[in-house]
This record gives structure tokens, C-alpha cells and sequence, in this order.
């Protein structure tokens, strides 16, 4: 007998349908008229005829003909939604993950911050190799040897934390694990996005696949069909303390994993977790000795946004300094400050690397600028700080992403369970590496360090929008007084960098004792990693800002026209975003801006320049500096 899941008011509801033939109209009144009956009031209906409505797919959201019979319209088991007229849609659907995917093998040991973000959009499935099935293997059978002989074992044959001194008879071993992940699963706040529930499950993956464990292999690979599968938990996004590991966040991708709690997957949206695992085939895992623990120990909380934070911070760093160099081509900037001497003295490599970019992109024998050439022979001699010192405060940046993303990618293919199951000792050991203090300041100083790239950039807004300062129109527009312009978009710039500077204090300076003074030191972590990825969306944002107002800029320098590079980003740019003539609803061309640097449409536009110049300068050798590049024509205002 086909039975379909069906939405209607934020209530599941299982309809069997003895009848093929019945219609999918047939289908949404007996949902409704299962919905009346569960409802003290009937849900403010009379009866299920007076109820209109439409009914649509959980997945794709394709909306369905009432007409047609339910065998031809749906599949057995199928999710769909009861929308009744003149309620608002529910947000709870989201699109489905992309088609075409393929796999990648995890073994614990090598797996990349890129790999992980990419898990998480769903690009790749998993699988384990044969070297990490094995090692599985033999942790398991360490744990199967020490339930077997009765052995006091923290975790395995105890309770938790304080309770770590009560044995457990073995009778109740796998109850214990029930009742570790029902008890744990404490978490509040929204629900993690798909994307981030799939990085988290992910990373949860590789962790177990390394073999310090002691989860089955069977156990594991029902892990990996749920990832598959996209089955994704509900897991509330706060909740952790940072230590031991990230418990509460952890317990609940392991409750809808046993099939309680919730669960979404493209094909359900949000439903109970024991439906989703059965639309896919699936069925929810029993728990054996020590399997709860394995699941829910670890800082993989904390590392899975961290490799996002980690990510969308090199993206915007690499981005920041082609926004910058439009900006000074805009406000008639000299690039003598990006001299290949200069930073040959002072030889960081983010430093470096950020100069480097600014004469690839900015005017030399390779891309001659009209605009630069305009004004060749003004009397300025050095520009403010914002643009003459991008190579020192970008530079620092670009160092700190790389320090931060050496420490993800040494933790993201770490063993942070307790206890570790050494199957070649075949003993397990209690330590500390579900600590996740190594994360916690490590992402607390990304969230310093990218912050500047929004504090430098909104100063450049203000140059670009103060006409005593640029030059130009006041605030970027014509008419002014008529027109605002660019005038508020430089106070939401200001905003979103006066809210980071009270998200860039580290949470990680904090730590409160918990479990009865057992876990008396944590690392607050999971703030870490949540306000890192605040700090930099709001960099993204201002920097967005910039992008527009740089553009802007450019329409009252023509016909002069910036370097070949320049020209193409602002082109990109004018596929989205048409110039200001007049004042309008400016939030859209924010969100615009915003959109082509996450996707990071304005590197992919400058990049094959900048490489291109890369490719003809070679680097020559000079004391102190590992690498320097050919000036050119640079030297000259």
C-alpha cells in the first residue's frame, strides 16, 4: 500500500492511499481532514470542503494538478505540501543539493578545507577507502574485547563526566548509548543549514574513519548512506561550550541518525527523522557499545565553519585587493608605494604577494591606464594610508588566513575523540584532544585579522564619496541635494564595521567549568567559529559597498578609461548592476556586488591578468627577499 508524507501547517502526516486512482486532490483533503481532526478548534475550519488549497512537491517545489491520479503524479513514499489558500508558504524547503555528484574517499588523514566546503555543497558523495575499513575494523574489535571481559573503561562500561566512576552492567551498555545522545542533544537556536549540517556530518565521517574510535564498520558506513542520501539532522547552531568537543551540536546530527528528532533531505524538507530515513530507504542505526560516544566526541563543530570561515576569508582577502586598486585608479592614486624595492625590505609574504597584485592589475607597460596617464604630472607626491599601505594591512591578512588554515587542516584530519582506541596497543587511553582550544584562537584571530579589510575599505568609501576628498560629485551622484547617492550605503558600510569590532573580541578568552568541575577549562569555540563567519560576511559586505562606489566612480572619469584588467571587473560588474543616473532602491545592487565576490566572480575576472603578469616577471634574488618582481613602468606617478 503506497503511504506519502504530507506537510500541512507544520504538521506531518502519514496518508496511506488504498486506491491508485485516487487524485492527488483526493490526497490533500485527506490530509486536511486528518489535520481538522488533530486540532482542538479543526484549525479554524468548519469542514474540508470550505478549505482551498493547492498542493506542491517537497522537492523541486513543482506544484501538482489535482486532477491526476496519485500513482501517475507521486512516487510511494513521497513528501509533498498542503498549501491552503491565503497562508504564506513554508520556509522550511530548501533546493535540492546539485545533480551529477561524484565521490570522494576519506581516510582520515587527507582530506582539505576545499574538499570539506565542497562536501558540504554537495558535490561529492563518500566513501571509505580500503586501508580506513580495515583500521575501523581493528579499533572495533578492541572495543568488542573489553565489553567482553568487563573491563572498567571510561565511556564504554561507565558513565560520563562525573558519573565516570558508575559502572554499567553489560545488560545496558547499548541503553547507556541511547541515553548519552537523547540526554546531550540540549542544543537551541536555528537549525544549521543544509550545507553546514552536511560539512559537519562530513568531517564526522573522517574523523571515525581514521580508526581511533572504535565505532563499527557497519555503524560507520550507515553514517556515510545517510551523508549520501543527504539525510541531514537538525542541529541547533548553539549549544557547545568547545569542550569535550562539541557535545551538544554532535548529539543531535547523532539523535536523527537513530531516527529521532528531525531530519531534512531535498526530497522531505524538515520531517521527523525516522520518515526521512525511510523515504530514503534507510533505517536508523542501533547503537552498540561505545558508538554513541564515537559519534558525538570531537571539535568538529567548531572546525567544519572554521574551514568555511577559512575559505570565504581567502576568497575576499584575494578579492580585496583588485576593490582597492579600482578605488585608487579612481581617486588618481600614484603606485610608487607598490614598488618592488620597498617590500623587498620589509619581505613578509602576504605583504609581497598584495604589492604584486596592485602592479599586475594597475598601470605599467602591460596595461597602460588613460585614467593614470591623466594625471601623470600632478604635483601629489604619496597617497593617505588606505591606499598606500593595502600591501601592509592586506598583507597581514593573507598571513593570518594561511597561519589559521595550516591549524583547519591539521585539526580537520585529527582524532579528537575520548577515549582513543589504539588497536596496536589494543588498549584505549583517556586524553584532552577533544579540546578545542586550537581552533577556538585560531578563529578568533581570523575574525581579527580579516576584520581590517572592512575598516580599511570603509575608509576608501569615504574618500570616494567625500567630494573635498575625491574630486568627484558629492556622494557619487548628480544633482546632489535631490539625489543622496552613495550616502547611507557609506553608513551601512560604517555599521557593519562598528558591529565586527564587538564580534572580533575572542571568545576564547572565556571559559566557564562544567560537568561538576570535571570540565572545568573549555574553549567556547563554536562562538569562535559563528562569529568568524559573521565578521566575514560583513567584510564581503563592505567590500561589496566599495566595489559599487569604485564603479560609480568610474562613470565620471569617462571616456578615460583604467587598465584592461579593471575595466573587465567593472564590465562584470555592469552585468548586474547599472550605473547610478538617479536614486533608487539600493539594497538589491548591495546584494548583487555581494553575490559575484562570494562566488567569486571578481577573482575569476582578474585572475588570468594577474597570473599572466606573474608568468612574465621573474622573480630575481635579492638579500632578505625570496621573491621580488621587475618594476616596469610602475616607477612612474
Amino acid at each position: 500500500m503506497p503511504r506519502y508524507t504530507v506537510h500541512v501547517r507544520g504538521e506531518w502526516l502519514a496518508v496511506p492511499c488504498l486506491n491508485g486512482a485516487n487524485t492527488v486532490g483526493w490526497l490533500g483533503r485527506e490530509a486536511v481532514r486528518r489535520y481538522m481532526k488533530n486540532k482542538p478548534d479543526n484549525g479554524g475550519f468548519t469542514s474540508v470542503e470550505e478549505v482551498k488549497f493547492y498542493v506542491r512537491r517537497c522537492k523541486g517545489l513543482g506544484l501538482l494538478d489535482l486532477d491526476d491520479t496519485v500513482e501517475d503524479a507521486l512516487e510511494d513514499n513521497e513528501f509533498v505540501e498542503v498549501v491552503i489558500e491565503g497562508d504564506i508558504m513554508s520556509p522550511d524547503f530548501i533546493p535540492s543539493q546539485p545533480e551529477g555528484v561524484h565521490y570522494i574517499s576519506l581516510d582520515g588523514n587527507s582530506l582539505t578545507t576545499e574538499d570539506l566546503v565542497s562536501l558540504g555543497k554537495g558535490l561529492y558523495k563518500i566513501k571509505l577507502t580500503p586501508e580506513a575499513e580495515a583500521k575501523v575494523k581493528r579499533s572495533r574489535e578492541v572495543i568488542e574485547r573489553i565489553v567482553k571481559e568487563q573491563t572498567v573503561v571510561y565511556g564504554i562500561t561507565t558513565g560520563f563526566g562525573k558519573f565516570a566512576r558508575t559502572v554499567i552492567p553489560n545488560s545496558k551498555l547499548m541503553e547507556l548509548q541511547v541515553n548519552l545522545v537523547r540526554s546531550h542533544s540540549a542544543g537551541v537556536g536555528k537549525p544549521l543549514t543544509p550545507e553546514r549540517s552536511r560539512m559537519l556530518l562530513a568531517l564526522r565521517i573522517n574523523v571515525l574513519a581514521k580508526g581511533y574510535s572504535g565505532i563499527s564498520l557497519e555503524t560507520l558506513q550507515q553514517v556515510i548512506e545517510a551523508f549520501n542520501a543527504s539525510c541531514l539532522p537538525y542541529i541547533p547552531e548553539k549549544g557547545t561550550v568547545g569542550a569535550s568537543g562539541d557535545l551538544a551540536p554532535l548529539s543531535h546530527l547523532a539523535l536523527g541518525l537513530i531516527g529521532e528528532g528531525k531530519m531534512w533531505s531535498p526530497k522531505s524538507g524538515w520531517a521527523d527523522a525516522k520518515y526521512v530515513l525511510e523515504a530514503h530507504g534507510l533505517r536508523p542505526i542501533t547503537l552498540k557499545p561505545k558508538e554513541g560516544l564515537a559519534l558525538i566526541n570531537g571539535t568538529q563543530m567548531i572546525t567544519s565553519l572554521g574551514c568555511e570561515a577559512v575559505e570565504r576569508a581567502s576568497a575576499i582577502a584575494r578579492q580585496a585587493d583588485i576593490v582597492a586598486a579600482l578605488t585608487l585608479e579612481v581617486l588618481k592614486g600614484t603606485t610608487k608605494a607598490f614598488d618592488t624595492d620597498i617590500h623587498a625590505v620589509r619581505p613578509h609574504k602576504g605583504q609581497a604577494e598584495v604589492a604584486f597584485r596592485f602592479r599586475s592589475l594597475l598601470d605599467s607597460d602591460h596595461h597602460p591606464s588613460e585614467i593614470a596617464e591623466s594625471h601623470r604630472f600632478c604635483d601629489r607626491v604619496q597617497d593617505a594610508y588606505t591606499m598606500r599601505c593595502c600591501p601592509q594591512v592586506h598583507g597581514v591578512v593573507n598571513d593570518t588566513i594561511a597561519f589559521v588554515k595550516d591549524i583547519m587542516m591539521t585539526e580537520i584530519n585529527s582524532a579528537t575523540d575520548n577515549p582513543m582506541v589504539f588497536a596496536e596497543r589494543a588498549e584505549t587511553i583517556s586524553g584532552g584532544n577533544f579540546h578545542g582550544e586550537y581552533p577556538a584562537k585560531a578563529l578568533d584571530y581570523l575574525a581579527i585579522g580579516v576584520h581590517e579589510l572592512a575598516a580599511i575599505s570603509e575608509r576608501r568609501i569615504e574618500r570616494l564619496c567625500n567630494p573635498s576628498l575625491s574630486e568627484l560629485p558629492a556622494f557619487l551622484v548628480t544633482e546632489g541635494g535631490l539625489n543622496s547617492g552613495f550616502m547611507i550605503a557609506h553608513c551601512t558600510a560604517a555599521a557593519l564595521v562598528s558591529e565586527n569590532k564587538a564580534l572580533c573580541h575572542p571568545s576564547s578568552v572565556d571559559s566557564l567549568s562544567t560537568s561538576a568541575a570535571t570540565e572545568d577549562h573549555v574553549s567556547m569555540g563554536g562562538w569562535s567559529a559563528r562569529k568568524a563567519l559573521r565578521v566575514i560576511e560583513h567584510v564581503e559586505q563592505v567590500l561589496a559597498i566599495e566595489l559599487l562606489a569604485a564603479c560609480q566612480g568610474i562613470e565620471f572619469l569617462r571616456p578615460l578609461r583604467t587598465t584592461t584588467p579593471l575595466e573587465k571587473v567593472y564590465d562584470l560588474v555592469r552585468s548586474v548592476v547599472r550605473p547610478w543616473m538617479k536614486d533608487r532602491f539600493m539594497a538589491p545592487d548591495i546584494e548583487a556586488a555581494h553575490r559575484l565576490l562570494v562566488e567569486q566572480k571578481v577573482w575569476e575576472v582578474a585572475k588570468p591578468y594577474i597570473e599572466k603578469y606573474r608568468r612574465e616577471h621573474i622573480p630575481e634574488s635579492r638579500p632578505g627577499s625570496p621573491t621580488a618582481f621587475s618594476l616596469g613602468s610602475l616607477g612612474k606617478k
